[in-house]
């Protein structure tokens, strides 16, 4: 499952801006509270966003946006999505685009500032398991502590994060291959669904034969 597989219907939750599946998103990718949703820009550029935090926030953020930029496939492409800084698959490349709002593209990762702490969100983790076995290996031989969701980092200061494990994460992920994971996420959403059995009404009418006896 991708972290893009939610209800539209959320969107209500967030104040009252109007995001498809936003609280869904970001809940099921580890935010911890509603709360820290209050802190989603309404900045139009990667540019405006960071000029729009603290120096200290601002620095941290750059950091980690270096090492995706660094590591980041041709094929993706950054902006802000979602209120935060993103890095999706372009409609040219995938046209299909986000399964429950195609007038989004797909999201690969993001990196945001929130009230309490930061965030790097890898999708790509919350859809592999074994790039999310990985992951998690990765980080522990690190030594550093892993605080995070589904698909959620969350950090107070650079030095929490292993970055190269994270650039590792990015780079390892190419467009290609994400969007082919993604494919295969939704063809097995629609097989499943399509071998799912009807109800019988018999076994019911049944049953309340017997009770009548």
């Amino acid at each position: 499952m991708f972290p893009a597989d939610v209800d539209p219907a959320q969107e209500r939750y967030v104040g009252r801006v109007r995001r498809p599946g936003l609280l869904g998103i970001l809940l099921l990718c580890g935010h911890r509270s509603v709360t820290s949703l209050k802190m989603i820009s309404n900045a139009k550029t990667v540019e405006a966003y960071l000029a729009s935090l603290p120096d200290d926030r601002r620095e941290a953020i750059t950091a980690v946006r270096e090492t995706i930029l660094k590591n980041l496939d041709s094929g993706y492409r950054e902006g802000v999505q979602y209120g935060m800084i993103g890095y999706v698959v372009p409609h040219s490349l995938f046209p299909a685009g986000y399964h429950c709002d195609p007038s989004k593209p797909l999201c690969y990762a993001g990196l945001a500032s929130q009230k309490n702490y930061m965030s790097v969100y890898l999708m790509c983790i919350y859809g592999s398991k074994d790039h999310a076995k990985w992951f998690h290996d990765a980080w522990k031989k690190t030594g550093k502590k892993l605080d995070a969701g589904k698909c959620c980092i969350r950090f107070k200061k650079v030095d929490d994060l292993a970055l190269d494990v994270i650039g590792e994460a990015i780079r390892r992920v190419p467009a290609k291959k994400y969007i082919e994971s993604y494919q295969n996420f939704l063809d097995s959403r629609k097989t499943k669904s399509g071998n799912k059995p009807a109800r019988s009404a018999k076994p019911a009418a049944a049953k309340r034969k017997t009770k009548a006896r």
